[in-house]
This record gives structure tokens, C-alpha cells and sequence, in this order.
């Protein structure tokens, strides 16, 4: 048997102790699997005193995690403290630099600097793999750099971060409003330290612009991500889409189109009955489609410390192995700069107004809408008991940009209570 793979890892939350469990627990399996054994030489964390539930004893200590990576009995740096700059990229860097290749589940970092370490790695003859990165357990990268290898992708689309999943099906399940399922999230430990992340659509936009730069060979470009959260989701736009046989996702979506490349992070109503429609709670999806393969969909969980750890040892395996491959699917220096394109592409939308109560008040949303070009598939005016009226209304399909100008003309109106909501329906 070949000499065992030595694993420095730095970061011991979750994830890391996910890690050392399963090298111990299935230390066997993955010598059969890989055709050598997969030994952990030294940790790095924070605290050092930290009870994690794990016996670190038999393990060489660091408290500076790029002196891990500089250690001569490491040979892949398993790097999993989070962060896109600070420790997590000075870890990286020093891996690379000291011929060690890097496994990593930080999206953040390779969200904002991931063309820059992949040239890195390349030059060297190293490896970044990243897989955790992106949708948990889920094994997306490799689907996507493999599997669809012989595929021309058009479209990467799918509900890619779990808390806000969880939190809009529990609105849905329990009648709550976004505030309770917030406060909730956070308790239960959902929310990152910096809960915008989750809630903003950050996370899911780094994710995307990683799958964005396997799909379409492309660099990263995580600012051209168009980022929209559901903090503006009301409970009434969770009933008024399930009464006409839709559920709202926060859904990632990158296409590649004639004008560029457009990548956008956004709650959208899907049909209930769909794939996306019908994933319930924390729970990650994926949609690809290529011209030869058609329309694929994986499923799973999207954190935690087991599918996470998994899509850690994945790529682990692949370099105990011998798997060399280049980060994004093909080589750094060959990835295009896209040209990056706001979304165009015409769809249906569902807008919430809330209307003061007097004759005409109606007639001015519609004639605004019908300028702009806009027509209306269906409306709804619920019941009230005050002197503002909610009304529903779903278009045809129209362009972003027709229907920014119609809420820009509409914003100014006298019959106007509140805000108008405006969610995508999204062909799924």
C-alpha cells in the first residue's frame, strides 16, 4: 500500500470534528477506497482548551494555522475556519506555496478570490477543492466538472442556502411571520455570526458564483452576482402564492445569454408541484441543464456537520487517489471574464400592493402597468376591514426592466399604502 495521506486540519467547529470522526470511524473504507490510509498529523483552532467531544491528544497541536501549513508532515491542509480573507486565505496561500494541496469549504473566500488561488494552485501543480463549498452534502462541483463534462450548460438554478428554506417553509407550516421564524433560525443555531449572509442572499450568491465559474468557464465574479433576500417575504405572499398553486424559494439562478452572463440571488414563486416547489426545510437543490443531458436535479443537506464532512472527505478521497484535476474544470488561465449582464430575460411576475380604499384607486395601477407594456394575467382584491384594499396581481411575462419602470411610476402614487412586493415566478 502506497504511504498514508497526511491531513493537517485547521479549524475544529463542526465541520472539522465532522471530519476526524469519520477518518477514525471509517478508517478502513477509506483505505480500501483510495488504495492508501488517510491519517489526520495536526489541528489548529482558536481555543485550544475546547471541549469538542473528540480526544485531540494524538494529534500535533498548532495555534497559527499557517504554521500548520507549513509543517513537513502535512500534505493536504483541510482548511475550514471561514472567512475571505484573514487566516483562512494566509492558510491557503501557505499550503500552495509549500507544494500542499488545499480542501476547503470556504465559499466566501473563493467567492472573492478564487481566479487569484486557482492561478496560485495551478502554477504550482496543486490542487483547491472545494466541494463542501456549495449546497452541503450535495455533490454539485463534481457533477458539474464530470459528469457534465461533454455538456454545454445553460442554466444553473436552485435553493442553495437551507436557512432561508427553513425559514419560508415554517412560515408557510406554521402561519408565522418572517420576524418569529428569524428569532427562531437564530436560536436553533441556522443563522451565521453575521445573519445578512443567510437572510440577504450573500451566502447562496457565493455558492452561485462558484457553480457559475464551473458551469460556464468563466472567472469568478461574485460582484456581478445580483443579490435580492427574503426579508421582504410577508406571510401574506406565502398564502397568496400557495392559493394559486405556487410556494416562494429563495432561488440562485446563473444563465449565460447573448448580452452576458447574468447570476441573481432572489425569493421567486416556483409551482408547488415542482422539484423546487416541493423541498421543505432546510434542505439544498440544484437544477442543471445541458444540451445533451437535459435538465438534472440533485437534492440534500445543505449543512451540518455529517453532509458536510462527507463533501469534505470526497475530495480527500480523489487526492488519496491520485485524481488531479484542475479548481474550476479547466485551467485558471484559460477561464473567461464574462461580461456581466443584469437579468432581462421576460417572466411572469406577482406583485402585492396594498391600495387606499376609493373609486379609480385601481385604475391608475392598471393604466401604469399597461404603459410600461405590461399586461395582467389575473387579479385579486382580498377582504378587508380598514380603509386600504390588498390587492394581487400576476403579469404575463415581461422584463425586469418594464417592470422596474412600471414601480417606479406607480411609487409615487396617492393610492399607494405601503411598498409594492415584486417576486419573479421562475419557469422551473
Amino acid at each position: 500500500m502506497n504511504t498514508p495521506l497526511r491531513l493537517g486540519i485547521a479549524g475544529l467547529g463542526t465541520v472539522g470534528v465532522g471530519v476526524i470522526r469519520i477518518v477514525r470511524a471509517q478508517a478502513a473504507l477509506l483505505a480500501a477506497r483510495t488504495g492508501r490510509e488517510i491519517v489526520i498529523s495536526a489541528v489548529s483552532a482558536r481555543n485550544r482548551d475546547k471541549d469538542r467531544g473528540v480526544n485531540l491528544g494524538r494529534y500535533a497541536w498548532e495555534d497559527d494555522p499557517v504554521a500548520l501549513a507549513r509543517r513537513d508532515d502535512v500534505d493536504v491542509v483541510v482548511e475550514l475556519m471561514g472567512g475571505s480573507d484573514g487566516p483562512a486565505k494566509a492558510t491557503t496561500e501557505a499550503a500552495l506555496d509549500t507544494g500542499k494541496d488545499v480542501v476547503t469549504a470556504n465559499k466566501a473566500m473563493l467567492a472573492m478570490h478564487g481566479q487569484a488561488l486557482a492561478e496560485r494552485a495551478e502554477a504550482a501543480g496543486r490542487m483547491i477543492r472545494f466541494e463542501a463549498a456549495v449546497a452541503g452534502g450535495i455533490p454539485v462541483v463534481k457533477t458539474l466538472s464530470e459528469g457534465l463534462a461533454g455538456n454545454a450548460v445553460s442554466r444553473v438554478m436552485g435553493v442553495m442556502n437551507g436557512t432561508c428554506n427553513y425559514i419560508l417553509t415554517r412560515m408557510e407550516a406554521e402561519g408565522l411571520g418572517y420576524n418569529a421564524l428569524f428569532e427562531e433560525a437564530a436560536r436553533l443555531g441556522y443563522l451565521e455570526a453575521d445573519p445578512r449572509l443567510d437572510v440577504g442572499g450573500i451566502d447562496a450568491g457565493h455558492k452561485l458564483a462558484l457553480l457559475a465559474a464551473v458551469a460556464f468557464g468563466t472567472q469568478v465574479h461574485f460582484d456581478a452576482v445580483e443579490l435580492e433576500g427574503i426579508d421582504r417575504v410577508a406571510l401574506e405572499d406565502i398564502r397568496h402564492a400557495a392559493d394559486m398553486g405556487y410556494r416562494i424559494k429563495l432561488l440562485g439562478v446563473a444563465q449565460m445569454t447573448a448580452r452576458g452572463l447574468e447570476q441573481r440571488t432572489a425569493p421567486c414563486l416556483v409551482p408547488a408541484a415542482s422539484a423546487l416547489g416541493q423541498l421543505e426545510g432546510g434542505t439544498n437543490m440544484v437544477v442543471l441543464e445541458g444540451d445533451a443531458v437535459g435538465q438534472i436535479v440533485i437534492r440534500g443537506a445543505g449543512a451540518g456537520e455529517g453532509p458536510t464532512a462527507s463533501a469534505v472527505m470526497g475530495d480527500i478521497c480523489d487526492i488519496a487517489r491520485g485524481t488531479r484535476g484542475t479548481v474550476f474544470g479547466q485551467p485558471a488561465t484559460t477561464l473567461a471574464q464574462a461580461k456581466p449582464a443584469r437579468s432581462a430575460l421576460p417572466a411572469p411576475y406577482y406583485l402585492r400592493m396594498l391600495l387606499a380604499d376609493r373609486p379609480g384607486a385601481l385604475a391608475k395601477i392598471a393604466t401604469i402597468l399597461g404603459e410600461a407594456g405590461i399586461s395582467i394575467n389575473r387579479m385579486r382584491q382580498y377582504r378587508h376591514d380598514d380603509d386600504t384594499a390588498p390587492v394581487l396581481i400576476v403579469t404575463h411575462r415581461t422584463t425586469p426592466a418594464a417592470l422596474e419602470t412600471a414601480l417606479a411610476a406607480i411609487a409615487p402614487l396617492d393610492v399607494l399604502a405601503s411598498e409594492p412586493v415584486a417576486l419573479r415566478i421562475e419557469d422551473v
